[in-house]
């Protein structure tokens, strides 16, 4: 089975990238340079930052269907994040390397499965919850920190 994975687009993020440090506060962000690779993984590109670049941190409502389910958390967008990661049956190394969950949700927005994974078992996980009917969509959050990455649908023929 072919996947999609896709990162946010970044027009989602324009309108907060020209405000001040306070008004970014006002919406519950904040600038952040990032001083280690990896460890600043764009929700966009769906990369890490390199050192020395600037980041916006925000809450973020990735699911944000009216169950209970909904769910928002903490992000990072490059401020000069400029084309949303789209790839058919290829997975970005930020994900690659760190832990992921994979969260299985029906057409209701309903989880219906979850797993764990790593490196080479993603694809192998990708397939088996996506090869399973109920299952529209995948969302993949790092499994540490819990923050959503990445949104993995069935790829259209």
């Amino acid at each position: 089975m072919t996947y999609r994975i896709s990162g946010l687009p970044p027009g989602h993020f324009q309108h907060l990238l020209s405000l001040s440090d306070a008004a970014l506060a006002e919406h519950g962000a904040c600038r952040v340079v990032a001083d280690s690779h990896p460890g600043f993984p764009d929700r966009v590109t769906l990369c890490d930052a390199a050192i020395g670049e600037r980041l916006l941190l925000l809450n973020y409502t990735h699911q944000p269907a009216a169950n209970p389910y909904r769910a928002s958390h903490a992000i990072f967008v490059l401020e000069d994040a400029r084309e949303a990661y789209d790839r058919v049956g290829e997975i970005p190394q930020v994900m690659r390397s760190r832990p992921m969950s994979l969260r299985a949700f029906d057409a209701q927005d309903l989880m219906v499965d979850a797993e764990l994974a790593q490196g080479a078992e993603l694809e192998g996980v990708i397939e088996r919850l996506l090869g399973d009917p109920r299952v529209s969509y995948l969302q993949a959050h790092y499994a540490r920190r819990g923050c959503y990455a990445a949104r993995i649908e069935r790829a259209q023929p």
